[in-house]
């Protein structure tokens, strides 16, 4: 009788990990098949994408990338974006690790609401913004500017920065501090040269999602910048787009060129990403 137990269970969770592998490969290759396809597609030429959008390329054809950096300015776009992105990750980065560790370290009038402030940031959809942004942007002539895209970034990029950073730094022993204080160590010195460093984990996570939602912003990018100078590689894909036609595969070679800095990013610090996110909820 235990041994049919014991064969039963063992049956029952072979099928059960068995039905979850084969759920989460069917997912990975449901996830990574419109990128291969993507991919694929980019070196065909029109005839053969209308052709069959499903078939393999008969050849090998690079002039599609040629054409998405002569024709459609994605040289221009890939600097703004990249720009944009940048800029606005590092003053989220800075501004969110000094509020953050003021929320978490000390008790101060006002603490409850700047949190609540920060906590009700998450909850608003930023779409919904998107016109009184406009209409604030013309008013006080920030409209079509270099740093145009930056303020907005920075602004919806601070809350979940903010509340990340504060769940991190509770869970940092306050001992650092006081080791550091007792040595003479300035307040700037123990914040940026014993505190910072502790935070690298949650640091790299919230820059590098900070950076992907940046490099792919189109609304905003969309509405407030008009100049050809200061468009974003979202806005620049648009141009593979005729009236009355569209030639896919070169919009297939612009959306390649526009992902491969975040996928090589991704790669590179997919680890880091993980670290600081499970890392900040356990120490939250």
């Amino acid at each position: 009788m235990m041994i049919q137990h014991t064969r039963r269970r063992a049956l029952l969770k072979f099928t059960s990990n068995t039905l979850t592998n084969v759920f989460l490969i069917a997912y990975s290759v449901f996830c990574i098949f419109p990128i291969i396809w993507m991919i694929l597609s980019s070196f065909k030429s029109s005839a053969e994408f209308n052709a069959d959008i499903m078939a393999m390329p008969t050849s090998i054809k690079f002039s599609n990338y040629i054409d998405a950096f002569k024709t459609s300015n994605m040289g221009l776009y890939s600097l703004n974006s990249f720009f944009n992105a940048l800029v606005s990750t590092v003053i989220v980065l800075f501004l969110a690790f000094i509020i953050g560790y003021f929320l978490a370290r000390f008790s101060f009038t006002g603490k409850k609401f700047l949190t609540a402030f920060f906590m009700f940031g998450m909850l608003i959809p930023i779409h919904a913004l998107l016109v009184p942004t406009f209409i604030l942007f013309k008013k006080l002539n920030l409209f079509d500017q270099r740093f145009t895209l930056i303020i907005p970034y920075v602004a919806f990029g601070l809350p979940i920065a903010v509340f990340l950073f504060t769940s991190y730094i509770k869970g940092i022993p306050k001992e650092l501090e006081e080791a550091a204080i007792i040595d003479g160590a300035s307040f700037p010195k123990i914040l940026f040269t014993i505190i910072f460093p502790v935070c690298r984990p949650i640091v790299l996570t919230i820059g590098i999602l900070q950076f992907f939602s940046k490099w792919n912003e189109f609304p905003f990018a969309l509405v407030l910048v008009n100049s050809e100078k200061y468009k974003t590689i979202p806005i620049g894909l648009r141009n593979f787009s005729g009236q009355y036609a569209t030639n896919y595969p070169l919009l297939m070679a612009g959306l390649v060129l526009a992902i491969i800095p975040v996928i090589l990013i991704y790669v590179i610090f997919n680890k880091k990403i993980i670290e600081g996110m499970t890392t900040g909820a356990v120490k939250g």
